[in-house]
């Protein structure tokens, strides 16, 4: 089973926006288009992204949140209408949303509207009160477990939690015998480990409580994104350590200047678990400014 992770697309529309949008929280990101996100964060580079992983065998798509830039009606719309370019269906693609996903209240109900079925649960893991969060999605010999810790926050902050509930509902499900010799992945938005996850700005509030679910219930890896770099980290589980991986923007360019933040997404080969973790190889895929397209990174 092989999965892509991709993360913080940005992707930018404002067709039919007005004054009146910007009354709010959004004056901060729009001011942040015109000296920086705009510039460097390219929808063309998306596009590449799709024909990239359209041309590959992976089985499964994870884009672990900041779809949109400012979470208006339009960029889901946008956006939604890209990712039908996509050969594989929603079944085979989870997004989740992210802080700028919304950056209004707003934006949580544009995001289910138009992704709804890339974020839906199997059947038999729905939850009664029609509450989607988190969701199980059963692939091959992986259960992918995604959480959103997408919440408004007041200005100048972009922090992130999970909650008493959904961390209720995660240790049930990763405990569940259903998923018993599944590899379980738990896809998050905002960083739960490590130095980036205790910032009182951008981090994990509950990063603690999280942290005692895996440490108690166990996972073989967590995805996250929000931090646009690629980070390792580690968290305690019940029989190991459990692999904590951040991703960069898979939209960024800022050219000559872009570094390691140049836009990039993994992909996962999944083998098994083992009673010492995850058995898989890995591949990165870096853009390429000059060819336009992504490559295998160096």
């Amino acid at each position: 089973m092989k999965i892509a992770h991709a993360s913080d697309l940005h992707l930018l529309s404002l067709k039919g926006a007005s004054w009146l949008d910007f009354a709010n929280k959004r004056w901060i990101g729009g001011l942040n288009l015109l000296t920086n996100r705009g510039r460097h964060y390219l929808t063309e580079i998306f596009e590449r992204l799709i024909d990239d992983i359209n041309e590959s065998d992976v089985d499964h798509l994870v884009i672990t949140g900041d779809v949109t830039n400012l979470a208006l009606d339009e960029e889901f719309r946008f956006a939604k209408e890209l990712f039908g370019r996509f050969r594989l269906s929603p079944k085979d693609i989870t997004v989740l949303p992210g802080n700028h996903d919304a950056y209004i209240q707003k934006g949580s109900t544009h995001f289910t509207t138009h992704f709804g079925d890339y974020f839906s649960s199997d059947k038999d893991f729905q939850w009664k009160d029609k509450d989607p969060w988190p969701i199980v999605r059963v692939r091959g010999n992986i259960a992918l477990v995604g959480i959103s810790t997408s919440l408004k926050t007041p200005w100048f902050t972009a922090y992130g939690k999970v909650g008493d509930k959904q961390l209720g509902r995660l240790a049930e499900v990763l405990m569940d015998e259903r998923l018993a010799g599944l590899s379980r992945v738990v896809a998050i938005h905002h960083p739960p480990a490590g130095k980036p996850s205790k910032s009182r700005v951008r981090g994990l509030l509950d990063r603690q409580h999280f942290a005692d679910v895996i440490r108690r219930a166990g996972c073989e890896l967590v995805l996250h994104g929000h931090e646009h770099r690629d980070i390792r980290n580690s968290l305690d589980g019940p029989l190991h350590r459990v692999e904590v991986r951040g991703i960069q923007s898979a939209t960024y360019d800022a050219g000559a200047k872009s570094g390691k933040k140049r836009a990039r997404y993994r992909i996962y080969d999944v083998k098994e678990k083992t009673s010492l973790g995850l058995k898989s190889s890995e591949i990165m895929r870096a853009w390429n400014s000059e060819s336009r397209r992504f490559e295998a990174a160096r």
